[in-house]
C-alpha cells in the first residue's frame, strides 16, 4: 500500500517505466477519446468534480497513470490499494485515514489495482466510504466490469473504457523515454524509427511493454565512442523473436499485400497462408489485412461463392472485436476460404465497363417511365409514364427498357462457368428467353 504524498517522486533505480511516468494530461499518451479537448473525463477533471469510476482496459495502457494525475491535478490525497495483497483490516485502516482527511478539507483518492480480485465483501467494504464522500474511489480491471464488480458498488461508479495504445501512440511514447534517458546519461542513445516500430508493434497496444523492452535494450547495450551501439542482435533477444522484412509505409508492406492476393487468386492456400502471417507477424494492422481480403471476396470470387464476402466480413468484425493475437486465426479462416473458392472476376468487369459508359454519358438523362413522380407537375410531364410494375405479371417480369436509349442492350455482367455462377448465368439466360416472349 502506497501512502506517498507525492506519488511522482522518481527513483534512479525504479523501472524506466515508473521514471517516465507523466504528472499532467499534457505528457499522457492515449486514451484522446476519454481525455481528448471537450472529452467528458478531461472536463470532470478541469471542473474538479470527479466521481468515482471504474478503469476498464487492458493491461499497459495507462489506467494507474491516469488515477495518478487525477489525483495531482485535484489536489487530492492518493492512496495506491492493491487487490491482490490487501484485505478487509487494510480497506478499513485507509477508510479511517481517509475520513480523517475529510474533516481537515482533503480529498482522497483511493486507487485500487484490480479490482476484480477482491471477494463481494471486499467490494462491499467500499460502499458505505463511497456513499458518504470519505473517497473517490477509482477501481482499475482487466476483466468486464458487469461481471466482476458488485452491482451495489457499480451503480455509484461511472465506467470508462481505456482502449490499447496505438502504434502512433506507443512510438511516441518511446521516443519520448529515449530523450528522458538521454537527459540521465553521460553518453547518446539514438533509436532509429525502423527499431523503434518493431518495439511498439511487439508491445501490442501496452505501453508498459514497450518501455521494459526499450529499458532492457538500452541496459544491456555497450557504448562505443559516447554512443549507446544497439545491435539488432540485441534488440531480437528482447523481443524473443526475428525482424521480419516489413515496412508498413514502403516498398515490401505492397510487396506482401500482392503476395497475398495473387495467392489467393491462385487458389494456393497454403501461400495465402504464410503471406498473411508474414504480415501479421509484421505488424501489420489485421483491420487493413481484412479490408483486403473483404475486396477480394468480391472482385476475384464475386457470385461463383457469394459465401466469400460474409465470411470475410465476420471476420472483419471479429478482427474488430478481439484484436492480435487472436483474431489472427479468424483472417487465417478467411484467407483460406477465399483462396479454395471457386474464382470469378464478373463483377469486377462489370463495374468496370459500366464505369467506362457512365463517365461517358454522365449527362445522359433518365428514361422518363422509370423516373419516381411524386408531384402533379411531375406526372404531368410524364413522368412515370408507362412504367411496367414486374410484381403484376405472371413471370414477375417486363420487357421494359431501363438503360438509356444510348446504351440499350449493353451488356456488363457476364457470368462465367466456374462455381455458383455457373447457376447465375443460366437464370440469365433464362430471364433473357422469357423477356424476349413478352409483348
Amino acid at each position: 500500500m502506497d501512502r506517498q504524498q507525492s506519488m511522482f517522486e522518481k527513483n534512479a533505480y525504479a523501472p524506466l517505466a515508473s521514471r517516465v511516468r507523466p504528472d499532467s494530461l499534457e505528457g499522457y499518451f492515449g486514451q484522446q477519446h476519454l481525455i481528448g479537448s471537450g472529452k467528458i473525463l478531461r472536463q470532470l477533471i478541469a471542473s474538479d468534480n470527479v466521481p468515482s469510476m471504474i478503469f476498464w482496459g487492458p493491461p499497459g495502457v495507462g489506467k494507474t497513470t491516469l488515477a495518478r494525475i487525477i489525483a495531482e491535478q485535484t489536489k487530492a490525497n492518493f492512496i495506491d490499494f492493491s487487490a491482490v495483497s490487501s484485505g478487509i483490516k487494510e480497506i478499513r485502516e485507509v477508510m479511517k485515514q481517509a475520513d480523517e482527511n475529510r474533516f481537515v478539507g482533503k480529498k482522497t483518492i483511493l486507487f485500487v489495482d484490480e479490482i476484480h480480485r477482491f471477494n463481494k465483501a471486499q467490494q462491499d467494504a467500499f460502499l458505505p466510504y463511497v456513499e458518504k464522500g470519505s473517497i473517490i474511489l477509482i477501481g482499475a480491471t482487466t476483466e468486464n466490469p458487469s461481471f466482476e464488480i458488485n452491482s451495489a458498488l457499480l451503480s455509484r461508479c461511472k465506467v470508462f473504457v481505456l482502449q490499447p495504445l496505438t502504434i502512433d501512440d506507443i512510438s511516441e511514447l518511446i521516443k519520448n523515454a529515449v530523450a528522458f534517458l538521454n537527459g540521465e546519461a553521460d553518453y547518446e542513445i539514438t533509436l532509429d524509427d525502423r527499431v523503434v516500430g518493431i518495439i511498439a508493434n511487439f508491445a501490442n497496444g501496452d505501453a508498459r511493454a514497450a518501455l521494459n523492452t526499450l529499458e532492457m535494450i538500452t541496459t544491456n547495450s555497450e557504448v562505443a565512442d559516447g554512443k549507446l551501439v544497439i545491435t539488432d542482435e540485441l534488440v531480437e533477444q528482447s523481443i524473443s523473436r526475428k525482424f521480419l522484412l516489413y515496412d508498413k509505409t514502403g516498398e515490401e508492406h505492397y510487396n506482401i499485400i500482392s503476395a497475398l492476393h495473387k495467392s489467393m487468386r491462385n487458389s494456393d492456400v497454403q501461400a495465402a497462408v504464410y503471406w498473411l502471417a508474414r504480415m501479421l507477424e509484421g505488424g501489420e494492422d489485421p483491420l487493413y489485412i481484412a479490408r483486403r481480403v473483404t475486396r477480394f471476396a468480391s472482385e476475384d470470387i464475386g457470385m461463383a461463392d457469394s459465401g466469400a464476402l460474409a465470411i470475410c466480413i465476420d471476420a472483419y468484425q471479429a478482427c474488430h472485436y478481439i484484436g492480435m493475437p487472436e483474431c489472427s486465426v479468424h483472417l487465417t479462416h478467411a484467407v483460406a476460404y477465399c483462396a479454395l473458392a471457386p474464382k470469378s472476376n464478373a463483377l469486377y468487369k462489370a463495374y468496370g465497363a459500366a464505369k467506362a459508359d457512365a463517365l461517358e454519358t454522365i449527362a445522359e438523362p433518365v428514361p422518363l417511365h422509370i423516373r419516381n413522380a411524386p408531384t402533379k407537375l411531375m406526372r404531368e410531364l410524364n413522368y412515370g409514364a408507362g412504367y411496367q410494375y414486374a410484381h403484376d405479371t405472371e413471370e414477375k417480369l417486363t420487357n421494359m427498357q431501363c438503360l438509356p436509349d444510348s446504351l440499350a442492350g449493353r451488356t456488363y455482367y457476364r457470368p462465367t462457368d466456374q462455381g455458383r455462377e455457373a447457376r447465375v448465368r443460366e437464370w440469365m439466360e433464362k430471364i433473357e428467353e422469357l423477356r424476349k416472349n413478352l409483348t
